[in-house]
């Protein structure tokens, strides 16, 4: 397993947990951070040991953002299209593209590309005292690194529009309310429940999560008519896989399932 400098990695049983681990700034983004997300994200994509990725944060936070003190390279002025297309873009598609689950475990703020890295996983368990915040306004800019499709994908437009032009916090409680996060649990159970749920992904068919994964992507962008064709063309993949054939086999034999995620 590859070294990392700002971020902590383990597998076990099947669960790739990645940690951001810059507690002294609340795990904000700086260039190191991007280049060791990216690669703990190729990892994560060639270990076949590996069912389901974990992300959190170390400390108070799950991620603050950017590091607004975070020198860019060579000195001068930071190119914000240069941070967008070479560091958050490849991440966000990396999550996106992953044909494996990636639960969020939110042990604190989220805000601004953090949130972003929040909203691009595929599940999302809350600790009830953290929040989710579309911060780019309150330093005049706008969301990025994947927020206004994500917010208009699970929100729709009016209520995108309101958190990304006010920026307002949105406490766990509310984001469960919005549909922005799957639970919220205490403080104290976040890791033992964001395990629970880790250890059924990693023990289920994993070819049909990333199936499952690449279908709800390009729904919102489908008319009726295509999804369904395009439901058909996963379906045969997905009755080509190994879990497939094992499962049904079990089912006739009255036995219980073992999914190997082939």
């Amino acid at each position: 397993m590859a070294d990392y400098q700002t971020i902590l990695v383990s597998l076990e049983e099947g669960i790739f947990t990645i940690t951001l681990n810059r507690p002294e700034v609340y795990n904000a983004f700086n260039e190191q951070m991007t280049t060791d997300l990216q690669n703990a994200f190729k990892e994560a994509a060639k270990n076949d040991e590996i069912r389901v990725v974990v992300l959190t944060g170390a400390g108070k936070a799950f991620c603050s953002g950017q590091d607004l003190k975070d020198a860019p390279t060579g000195g001068g002025k930071r190119s914000l299209r240069d941070s967008l297309e070479r560091r958050y873009n490849p991440l966000i598609r990396a999550m996106r593209n992953l044909p494996k689950p990636i639960i969020c475990s939110i042990n604190g703020v989220a805000a601004g590309a953090g949130c972003s890295l929040a909203l691009a996983c595929d599940y999302r368990i809350c600790a009830e005292n953290a929040k989710l915040i579309e911060v780019f306004i309150r330093i005049g800019l706008v969301p990025d690194s994947g927020s206004s499709w994500f917010l208009v994908k699970y929100l729709g437009v009016a209520k995108a529009f309101e958190l990304a032009a006010t920026g307002n916090d949105v406490p766990a409680q509310k984001a469960l309310e919005l549909g922005l996060v799957n639970q919220v649990v205490s403080s104290e159970n976040l890791m033992a429940e964001t395990l629970k749920v880790a250890k059924t992904f990693a023990t289920g068919p994993t070819k049909a999560y990333g199936y499952i994964k690449k279908m709800m992507d390009k729904a919102a962008a489908m008319s009726l008519d295509e999804a369904l064709d395009y439901e058909v063309y996963m379906q045969e993949a997905a009755g080509r896989t190994e879990d497939y054939t094992n499962a049904v086999a079990a089912f006739r034999e009255k036995k219980k399932a073992e999914f190997k995620g082939k």
